[in-house]
């Protein structure tokens, strides 16, 4: 998986971890996105931006000693959320 779609799915996780506390599942599948971010890519102290940019959402991260930014649609990066939260069967968490 590239760089790009992990930091993508990462950031999708982190979303929904965030708003759905005891779900299980997102938590370690957040954990498996970091996992690869860290030994497939050599990214560490990755955390989000607090930017109050209303269409980006804002990641900062590590890499081979360097500090750089990503950014993602946040319409795109909350879609998941979205989808899980429109979904009933998950909503009885």
């Amino acid at each position: 998986m590239n760089l790009q779609d992990t930091f993508f799915n990462w950031l999708q996780m982190h979303i929904v971890s965030e708003a759905r506390p005891s779900d299980e599942a997102a938590k370690e599948t957040l954990d498996f996105f970091a996992m690869i971010l860290h030994e497939d890519h050599g990214v560490s102290q990755i955390e989000l931006v607090d930017e109050a940019d209303p269409m980006k959402i804002h990641i900062s991260y590590e890499r081979e000693g360097i500090k750089s930014k990503q950014s993602f649609d946040r319409e795109a990066a909350e879609k998941l959320l979205d989808d899980i939260n429109a979904n009933p069967i998950y909503n009885n968490q």
